[in-house]
């Protein structure tokens, strides 16, 4: 959920800007998640830039507050939320923790670092979601050391519907300064895919058609693709004039 399209689209400026959003048609990205992608989103980036910093720090402070009330604890999921979390807690003059992956091997083998007591409210810090489930994974750590979880705040969604359902199947909300990277109407890609085995244009649609944030829209009339006009002011990718070359 996005709480001011402005901020939203000012985030999404930001991260253009700064070259945060990357492009790798050819060699995909692996996210947390383990799926592969095309594009990928590194928040970290903004950390080098002051004016930035600054700017999503007293953004997600002000959606912290809006959404969940004065938190006592704000918590950072590691290790890309560390450094956001850190100046949002800042901002909002209350104590700090971070949460692992997973307990540590050696020390105190902890998997929550720093003071927090049972019962306290806290709002998790994360930069970006695609399925949510390292996100989720952060907030049970939390909720099994005594924490009272108030909601989520993040960077950046990618805006997948499995992350919607994985966020309400835990009963926590997630709010984002950006769902994806919105643009003045929508842009376009042409994409050539190999198969090592035969396949038909009837399956490919079905799978596509079955695809979380996808959406195949090849039925017009005057050429069977997709136009500006579908694609304004949505999420979905829209993908049309699938054909055998």
């Amino acid at each position: 959920m996005v709480l001011n399209k402005d901020i939203a689209k000012k985030t999404a400026e930001l991260l253009l800007q700064m070259k945060a959003i990357k492009l790798s048609p050819n060699e995909p990205f692996t996210w947390a998640s383990g799926w592969k992608s095309p594009i990928y989103c590194d928040n970290r980036i903004t950390l080098s830039y002051p004016a930035v910093r600054v700017f999503l720090k007293e953004e997600i402070a002000k959606i912290v507050e809006k959404q969940h009330g004065m938190p006592d604890v704000i918590a950072g999921v590691a290790t890309g939320a560390i450094a956001i979390g850190i100046l949002v807690a800042q901002e909002l003059g209350v104590p700090f923790v971070y949460v692992r992956p997973e307990p540590k091997k050696h020390g105190r083998k902890n998997q929550i670092e720093g003071y927090l007591e049972r019962g306290q409210n806290v709002v998790v810090i994360e930069d970006l979601i695609s399925t949510g489930k390292s996100s989720l994974n952060a907030v049970e750590a939390l909720k099994e050391a005594g924490a009272v979880v108030k909601g989520m705040v993040a960077i950046f969604s990618y805006g997948f519907d499995i992350a919607s359902a994985n966020f309400e199947d835990k009963n926590i909300e997630l709010t984002a300064t950006c769902v994806r990277i919105p643009v003045l109407v929508s842009h376009a890609e042409s994409v050539n895919v190999q198969f090592k085995k035969p396949f038909s244009l009837e399956k490919i649609n079905e799978a596509l058609n079955k695809a979380d944030g996808c959406e195949v829209y090849d039925s017009r009339e005057d050429g069977g693709y997709s136009t500006p006009i579908e694609a304004a002011g949505k999420n979905e990718t829209f993908i049309s004039r699938i054909r055998e070359d």
